[in-house]
């Protein structure tokens, strides 16, 4: 099993659920983040006064996937969460060693 964590676009959010949806992902964990990549955030102006705002808002997605399923998980994330434009989010996979559902016991993948 892994875990994919992306970070995306707030508003690209609905079309990456639906698309995560279509393929079988079950479950997801979605967490309001902030932060800046290689472009260190962006200029403003406020009444006058240029700022950089460095941290630029984000949405985490976390999902739990079967090896079998990471591929198709990772283009479904892609595809709908692509603009071209700079800040359209990174995708991390992490190997996950065990899963236990709590209110069952079961474990491994029937858990996911």
């Amino acid at each position: 099993m892994k875990k994919v964590e992306a970070i995306i676009k707030p508003f690209k959010l609905d079309e990456v659920k639906e698309s995560l949806a279509e393929i079988g992902v079950q479950g997801m964990t979605v967490t309001e983040v902030k932060g800046f990549g290689r472009t260190g955030g962006k200029r403003e102006v406020y009444r006058g006064s240029a700022y950089v705002v460095d941290f630029v808002p984000k949405v985490k997605i976390e999902v739990v996937v079967p090896d079998g399923l990471v591929r198709q998980t990772i283009d479904a994330i892609v595809n709908v969460a692509k603009t071209g434009r700079i800040g359209d989010g990174k995708i991390f996979v992490y190997p996950v060693e065990e899963v236990i559902r709590i209110r069952t016991g079961e474990t491994g993948e029937a858990a996911v």
